[in-house]
């Protein structure tokens, strides 16, 4: 009896004990219902929460990693940014500098006892980029250069005892422009010049600067300039020999924005003063970096020596001169980032594949081999000397970048072999919402291209619905939509779009024929590529097909002006600074002549004007008949507002619905002014709203 009793006893207990964990299901279950209950969408007021991380830094003792973020202050209508230092091992985050304008550029003494940066100082009107100079053991930082018009870039010198610098010459007719004799002669700059653009030079500068700054000595003189970061053509670094006597840059024929193909890579000799050039070429080299012995020298080179829409390959060459080797043929993309590996035996390479951002190492004897960087898309930059990526001396590495459902954090792996670890939390709130669910989507494109592209689905998406469809197409078009968080997308896929991304040829993630597809062909190839994705995503069911927006920002816009042109699938349209006529970007833009690389020549010779008309949407604006919002901002350099006027009267005067907003602010894209960023996703997205609910 005694053993019965005890055996119903034990039973009581596993059945209780089951009870318990039942219960304990429940409410675990319960919970999670009522999080996912509270987790809302995504509003246009979070555009104000994000954060941005940029400018990774490994310290040399491999134990902390400085980075720039930049909080959104709304009131001033611009980015605030800090330095921030972040340890590796705890991810622990001290707060280095006060907010400070034109933060950029942080770099780590060759000691580690230092950090320099550039901000920008002086009165208000007058204010430029200055070099900084932070120690690590507390204290203010000290301003060392006081260049009249700033400092365009700078590097450490090995020993840590001076700075090389960019900075722009004072115009040779100063004292008349201030009596306002200030008339210039126009070169191949952008319509928006009110003087002539001045080279840039080299200077050094002691590191341990003084009350006002240090006494700078120039290196380099004349009419040639050091290759200007304006405008979407890559910039180039100053990159030391690991002795301290050489400097290998990149060499502009002048200063106009529109001459950056003319670009080589040269050699200083920091005590002679001599300057040679690296290899016999007469164009379209840059991006020079010694090797970690000074032996070689990398450098970026256009694929074929092809500058229309080719990818950028790296070279290694001796550091005594020659062509060298082309390294990243086989690999076949658009390199956007080059990092010597400690070893000197590799390279850290970085680009879009596919619907991803990756990152190769690059030996200098065999193929390129993917990092593991779990679902982090590394944050991409048309300039490859400002990719977020960095590499320790250790081989460790770093970057910024976002994935599908949080925007940009710091990665790090230990190792090119290590798993990543995501060493910041700063999108915590965001990730924490009801976000869309992101997927890579292919078809079969037509001229046998095999095509991808990225759908953003709305929140809680079940296929049994039929769902409006909006487009939103990237620019470049040497670009690629990814898998990465983007804010935009996500909220029309909160207001209940379907929203598809399609990478058309010309974008730089399948190759170099993919890429050079598009040359002479600049839209009516990639729109039928984007007509195909669209049907290859209505046999997927959940489209109505009587609901499509199409849209897209530069040459996304330029690609929307072309689709309603031609197609008439559309219910509405939001054409964003669109690149309407291929002659005007020619004549006014600041990348203005080098557009005559995509047609064969200039559209003011005959036998090339015909294909500049043909594949220009204004060209068939007299067959719109798409209700169309146009979106521009008045101070763009890239693609002047003209192209949306003359787009906004055609429609017009047409008898077509049209409304064209201008955004009364310098640039290409408002990034850099919040409040009218959020206008304008807030324009854009009510326009959809109007014609798609």
């Amino acid at each position: 009896m005694a053993m019965c009793s005890k055996m119903r006893s034990s039973t009581r207990s596993a059945r209780y004990t089951l009870l318990g964990i039942l219960a304990a299901v429940l409410f675990v279950l319960a919970a999670s219902g009522r999080a996912q209950a509270q987790a809302r969408k995504i509003e246009l007021g979070d555009f104000q929460k994000i954060v941005g991380v940029t400018n990774p830094e490994i310290s040399p003792d491999g134990k902390s990693i400085v980075i720039v973020v930049s909080r959104v202050n709304w009131d001033q209508d611009r980015n605030d940014s800090q330095l921030v230092l972040v340890d590796i091992a705890t991810g622990k985050q001290r707060t280095l500098t006060n907010v400070r304008k034109g933060l950029s550029s942080p770099q780590f003494s060759p000691s580690g006892d230092r950090i320099a940066f550039l901000a920008d100082a002086g009165e208000e009107k007058k204010a430029a980029a200055q070099i900084f100079v932070l120690p690590m053991n507390g204290g203010e930082p000290q301003q060392i250069t006081s260049a009249p018009l700033g400092v365009e870039q700078f590097a450490w010198c090995p020993a840590g005892t001076y700075f090389a610098f960019v900075s722009p010459d004072e115009p040779a007719n100063k004292a008349e422009i201030e009596k306002h004799h200030d008339l210039f002669e126009v070169g191949d700059n952008d319509y928006l010049a009110t003087s002539a653009p001045t080279p840039s030079h080299i200077w050094l500068v002691s590191a341990s600067g003084g009350a006002s700054g240090g006494t700078a000595k120039r290196l380099t003189s004349g009419a040639w300039s050091v290759a200007k970061t304006e405008g979407f053509a890559p910039s180039s670094p100053l990159s030391w020999s690991p002795d301290g006597t050489h400097i290998c840059f990149t060499r502009q024929a002048d200063p106009h924005s529109g001459d950056s193909d003319q670009t080589l890579v040269e050699i200083l000799d920091i005590d002679s003063g001599q300057i040679r050039q690296l290899t016999k070429r007469t164009s379209f080299e840059s991006f020079g970096l010694f090797s970690p012995d000074g032996s070689k020298i990398a450098y970026l080179f256009p694929r074929d020596g092809d500058f229309s829409n080719s990818e950028n390959e790296i070279f290694v060459t001796s550091s005594t001169g020659g062509e060298g080797t082309d390294l990243t043929r086989s690999l076949d993309r658009n390199v956007q980032l080059a990092i010597w590996m400690p070893d000197g035996k590799s390279l850290l390479v970085s680009g879009n594949d596919g619907t991803r951002t990756v990152i190769w190492i690059q030996p200098l004897d065999g193929a390129a081999r993917k990092l593991d960087i779990g679902d982090a898309n590394p944050s991409w930059l048309y300039s490859v000397d400002s990719a977020d990526a960095t590499v320790g001396k250790d081989g460790s590495i770093a970057f910024a970048g976002s994935n599908s459902t949080r925007p940009t954090e710091l990665y790090y792996l230990a190792s090119p072999d290590a798993k990543p670890k995501r060493l910041t939390d700063f999108s915590r709130e965001i990730a924490a919402l009801d976000l869309g669910r992101i997927d890579t989507f292919d078809w079969n494109g037509p001229d046998g291209f095999v095509e991808d592209g990225v759908v953003v689905y709305p929140p809680n998406f079940p296929r049994d619905k039929k769902y409006p469809l909006v487009l939103y197409i990237h620019g470049g078009p040497q670009a690629a939509s990814t898998t990465s968080f983007d804010f935009f997308p996500q909220l029309l896929a909160s207001h209940g779009y379907v929203v598809f991304e399609p990478n058309y040829r010309g974008s730089d993630n399948l190759g170099n024929k993919y890429t050079r597809a598009v040359m002479n062909d600049a839209a009516d190839g990639p729109g039928r590529d984007i007509m195909a994705g669209i049907a290859a995503l209505e046999k997927q069911g959940f489209i109505d097909e009587s609901r499509i927006g199409v849209s897209g920002w530069s040459y996304g816009g330029f690609m929307t002006s072309w689709l309603i042109g031609h197609y008439h699938i559309w219910k509405t349209a939001v054409s964003g600074a669109a690149p309407n006529s291929r002659a005007s970007q020619y004549t006014l833009s600041d990348y203005n002549i080098i557009e005559g690389f995509q047609f064969g020549g200039s559209p003011w010779k005959k036998e090339y004007a015909k294909a500049y008309e043909e594949q220009s949407p204004i060209t068939y604006a007299g067959a719109i008949t798409t209700p169309t919002l146009i979106l521009h901002d008045t101070g763009d350099p890239t693609v002047p507002i003209t192209n949306s006027y003359a787009m906004y009267h055609a429609l017009k005067d047409n008898g077509v619905t049209v409304k064209f907003i201008a955004f009364p602010i310098h640039g290409h894209w408002p990034d850099d002014y919040p409040v009218h960023e959020s206008d304008l996703y807030r324009i854009w997205l009510e326009w959809f709203d109007q014609y798609l609910k």
